[in-house]
């Protein structure tokens, strides 16, 4: 993994990016983006994961977040084995017919000889420090920004899988702490 993309201090907030493998367009049911909500919630609950901003698209996550317990690359990396098991097995389970999905799962697990089975999520969370206000304010506009570029919604906050409701005044999937409220850089 690239020096520039580790986390160094784990109690600063955070940006970073969590992706499918191979691109994969998996999060366009709800079904599996509520996988991904209820974790988040459980590792905000019970984990000290504190989130500011998220975005969950078709085949990636933005958040900014960081850890009340500075343990955030361990809450990431459970977040994401969970996720990826959990998700397996609900493929496995209720979409027999997503035979491809799997496979192309296998196939990543395969090229790597610490993966038993399948690979979900590609290696990394891409973590970028949020070292000031000017960059904080520039990865919060592109977070909820995503799914307009890319045409899925006219307005930030009407989509659902976003922290952007939150942000305008509306009950959002998950809560979040709100930047505007003031955040130690």
């Amino acid at each position: 993994m690239s020096e520039a993309y580790k986390i160094r201090d784990p109690e600063l907030l955070h940006f970073t990016t969590s992706t499918v493998v191979n691109w994969i367009d998996l999060f366009t049911r709800r079904s599996y983006c509520d996988i991904i909500m209820e974790s988040l919630e459980y590792c905000q609950n019970n984990r000290g994961l504190e989130i500011y901003a998220y975005c969950l698209m078709s085949n990636h996550l933005h958040m900014i977040v960081r850890a009340k317990n500075g343990d955030l690359p361990a809450i990431l990396r459970d977040f994401k084995k969970y996720t990826s098991k959990s998700i397996i097995k609900f493929i496995k389970e209720t979409h027999p017919k997503r035979k491809w999905m799997l496979e192309h799962f296998e196939k990543a697990g395969k090229k790597l000889k610490r993966i038993k089975g399948y690979k979900f999520w590609q290696d990394g969370n891409h973590p970028i420090e949020l070292a000031t206000n000017y960059l904080l304010d520039q990865k919060l506009e592109y977070i909820h920004q995503n799914p307009v570029k890319a045409g899925i919604v006219n307005q930030p906050e009407d989509y659902v899988y976003s922290s952007a409701r939150n942000y305008n005044g509306e009950q959002g999937v998950l809560n979040v702490i709100s930047i505007e409220d003031g955040v130690e850089i």
